[in-house]
């Protein structure tokens, strides 16, 4: 088979770097950076520290360059440690395309996955990896849970397959979304609360409440603010939280209500401290998106999942029906006992 000539290296082969480094160097390299820190990459790859301070030592010394600022309060990389890590995620990438396009032309159903997802979404995505696993047993999946900021870091890099958010995505990102599942939002508090015996509340009164909050920039945030603004309203914001698990421990502490999307009460459901208020224009019928990257060639395995996970909106949409009306009828119960 004849290789065509245009496809040699530009610039000819690195042979420098060939010789002086490897791709545990590299591993070793992303792991600290994506990490940051060299206890936690040791932990991930199950190296000794000092291994990992070795490699790196020899990475960098190969280099003849900072590749890390570690000055700061937070490991950082150098604006030539931030080139590095993004030419190795894309050396990775490629290798991880090259085995699964390999087990394919093999014949066989095998591969990578790497799945991020919001935060909000590691209350279902588990269970669709889950069931997808058993139906391709020789596909190695990783998941990754971040918040809104972090994701789109993700996104930007191309660490990932697939993604999994809760707003749709910037028209700039030149993505691909995929609408496939309710993602339904509600308003919730401690069992005890005082408006667990009222219905049909108004926005109105539901601002006169302490409310918990997630930080600036995350989806549930911005959509609960703006539905106060529509109604003319200033919600008492008394607290931002980090995550869904902390605002909901602070509800039944009784710090105050939250909007969160009914999947946070998936685990424990109606038997649970929390119970969903009836407030006007609630449940606020969300989706979720799963994106990808428009220009990106997808591996077999990337496009099973996608059909798949499609697949799953109706088993997703009804235990989210079910869920809801569990709290409907708990709710008429309490009432009728009153």
């Amino acid at each position: 088979m004849a290789i065509n000539q245009e496809l040699r290296f530009k610039g000819g082969l690195p042979d420098y770097l060939i010789r002086h480094t490897t791709f545990r160097q590299m591993q070793i390299f992303e792991a600290i950076v994506r990490l940051s820190s060299f206890t936690k990459a040791a932990e991930e790859l199950f190296l000794t520290q000092p291994t990992v301070s070795t490699q790196f030592k020899k990475l960098s010394e190969a280099l003849d360059i900072p590749l890390l600022d570690q000055s700061a309060r937070q490991l950082k990389p150098t604006e030539a440690g931030q080139e590095l890590y993004q030419t190795i995620c894309k050396i990775f990438n490629s290798l991880a395309e090259l085995d699964t396009h390999i087990a394919e032309l093999k014949g066989l159903r095998r591969g990578r996955l790497r799945l991020s997802v919001i935060t909000t979404a590691k209350h279902f995505a588990p269970e669709i990896l889950g069931s997808f696993a058993r139906e391709y047993p020789g596909v190695d999946l990783s998941l990754e849970v971040c918040n809104r900021e972090r994701i789109f870091e993700r996104i930007q890099n191309n660490l990932d397959d697939l993604y999994i958010l809760g707003q749709p995505p910037s028209k700039e990102l030149s993505l691909e979304a995929h609408l496939f599942a309710p993602n339904p939002l509600v308003v919730i508090a401690a069992r005890d609360h005082e408006l667990c015996k009222e219905s049909n509340i108004s926005i109105a009164r539901l601002a006169q409440e302490p409310l918990l909050v997630r930080e600036p920039g995350s989806g549930i945030r911005n959509t609960s603010m703006k539905v106060f603004t529509e109604h003319d309203v200033t919600p008492n914001i008394r607290m931002e939280l980090g995550s869904n698990e902390a605002i909901k421990h602070a509800v039944v502490g009784g710090l105050g209500v939250a909007i969160l999307s009914l999947h946070t009460l998936s685990l424990e459901g109606v038997n649970g401290p929390i119970e969903v208020l009836d407030v006007e224009g609630f449940p606020i019928k969300r989706k979720w998106f799963l994106v990808h990257q428009k220009n990106k060639k997808l591996s077999s395995i990337t496009n099973a999942f996608i059909e798949f996970a499609l697949a799953e909106e109706p088993v997703i949409r009804e235990r989210m029906a079910k869920l809801y009306d569990q709290f409907i009828q708990r709710r008429k119960k309490r009432k009728q006992n009153s």
